[in-house]
Parts: C-alpha cells; structure tokens; sequence
C-alpha cells in the first residue's frame, strides 16, 4: 500500500530555491521575497484522490488531482503558467510530469520518517525541500 501523505507540514530547510525560480522566470522582486517565506502544506489524502494546500503570508497555492489522470494545472500562484500535469506513484513517492513551456518540468514528494520531501525541477535546476510534520 502506497505511503499515507495526509497532513500538515511546515518548511524546515530549501536548497537550490534560487536556480528553481531562475529557471520558471520568475522576476527578482518575487524571488526574494519567495526565498525567505516558511510555507506550510496541508495534504489530504484519499485513496488516489490528492489536495493540496501550500500556504504562506505572501501567497497561497491549491492543487488536486487523482493517481495517473492528466488535468491542467494552472499555476497561478507560482508562475503563472498553465501546464498539463500527470501524478503517479512510483514505489512509495508521488512523481508529477508538468508538460508546457518549461523542459523538464515537475515534482516528487516522499516521505523519511516525520519529514516529507519535495524535489522541484525544471530546465537543469532542482530544488530540494523538506518539510516537519507538524
């Protein structure tokens, strides 16, 4: 049975945060202020039915999906672009395959113990994020 995601997680450490907005285009002003927030993530958790809520004091982001359907994830609060995206489980990670203007583009979460993973790519960038059950 695949890994049990459901909870609330907050931002412990970031790295490589940089090279990742770099990558999407994000603009200078937006980045500074980005790479000092400590979001949090709520991630409810049905069978293969997924939402998630990452929310900070500068902007807040809402994704749901279910395992292996591709729906249009529009990235309003990060980028502001629009991508297909598709999640799936390999072994006991979630792994998300963007497909849009930006090569190489998605995510895996994971979990270690009482600390969940997030590996953000795009381009050559990856950024690596770890969150704390909270």
């Amino acid at each position: 049975m695949p890994a049990d995601f459901s909870g609330t997680w907050n931002l412990t450490n970031s790295d490589n945060f940089e090279g990742y907005m770099l990558a999407l285009g994000i603009d200078f002003a937006t980045r500074k202020i980005a790479k000092m927030l400590k979001p949090q993530k709520v991630i409810e958790q049905e069978g293969d039915s997924f939402s998630i809520q990452t929310t900070s004091t500068f902007r807040s982001y809402f994704v749901q999906f279910k395992i292996g359907e591709e729906f249009e994830e529009d990235n309003k609060g990060l980028d502001h672009r629009k991508c297909k995206s598709v999640v799936t489980w390999d072994n006991d990670k979630l792994v998300c395959v963007q497909t849009g203007d930006k090569k190489n583009r998605g995510w895996t979460h994971w979990i270690e113990g009482d600390q969940l993973y997030l590996e953000l790519r795009c381009e050559d960038q990856v950024c690596t994020q770890v969150y704390k059950r909270a």
